[in-house]
């Protein structure tokens, strides 16, 4: 195994991790904590605990509860000592017409995608201020942040402001070294499709079909990425979508 430069590496690095019990969260986990990092892994569902080890703390909880967010970077200060990375992960989906949709699902889609993004890169902006040594957050979007796709109307809303969210936190905090960056991801691999569509395995064909690759991704690619941007190697890179879509968005 080919060593990795010591630009990657997250030896030492203390990372929140949300939505961390399955399919893309999952892999940023095992990638994270490959490149030496100690981590805070969230999730509402309970299965997030299988991921626990002594050098991966549990919080379950819901992303949207102010409560969650404040714990989540509570437990990386009292487990790990403090916080250097937040992966904003955690993430719903909605597939149904504009005019079917309605404001319950709206705020459903919104409390999760947008609001739990804002409350834990707020409270992990917060522990890197006062801390003084800077920190990476990186927030898992998508190709709807920037292209209208049929019948994501909330989640394509969603998926925009967390991308310009992170352009906002870039402004205000790079003097303060803070990165802060978004991964435009295009349709990945994962049994979360499974969730919003009867026919996952067609579904998954037709999606790759319209990336210029051919194919979709998979969660392990994403979670390369997201290392990157976590890593110091990344140190020049800030306020910015970083697309991970197979050139879905090329055409």
């Amino acid at each position: 195994m080919i060593a990795l430069p010591q630009s990657w590496s997250l030896e030492g690095k203390v990372a929140i991790v949300t939505g961390a019990a399955r399919g893309i969260g999952r892999e940023i986990v095992r990638v994270l904590g490959e490149r030496g990092a100690l981590i805070v892994a969230s999730d509402r569902r309970e299965d997030v605990r299988a991921l626990a080890s002594d050098k991966v703390a549990i919080l379950t909880g819901d992303v949207s509860d102010e409560a969650s967010a404040r714990a989540a970077v509570a437990l990386a200060s009292e487990r790990f000592g403090g916080l250097d990375i937040l992966v904003n992960n955690a993430g719903r989906s909605l597939n149904k017409p504009f005019l079917e949709t309605t404001a319950e699902e709206w705020d459903a889609i919104a409390a999760t995608n947008a609001r739990g993004n804002f409350l834990h890169a707020r409270e992990a902006v917060r522990a890197m201020v006062r801390r003084g040594g800077g920190g990476a957050i990186v927030t898992v979007a998508s190709v709807a942040s920037v292209v209208a796709l049929d019948q994501t109307a909330a989640y394509g809303a969603s998926k925009a402001a967390i991308a310009q969210l992170v352009k906002t936190i870039a402004i205000e905090h790079g003097r303060d070294g803070i990165r802060a960056n978004a991964v435009g991801v295009g349709v990945v691999e994962t049994d979360i499709l499974e969730d919003i569509v009867e026919d996952s395995r067609a579904t998954l064909a037709s999606y790759g079909d319209a990336h210029a690759l051919g194919r979709v991704a998979q969660p392990g690619e994403i979670a390369e990425i997201v290392a990157f941007l976590a890593a110091p190697a990344a140190s020049f890179i800030t306020g910015t979508l970083v697309m991970a879509d197979g050139g879905y968005t090329a055409r």
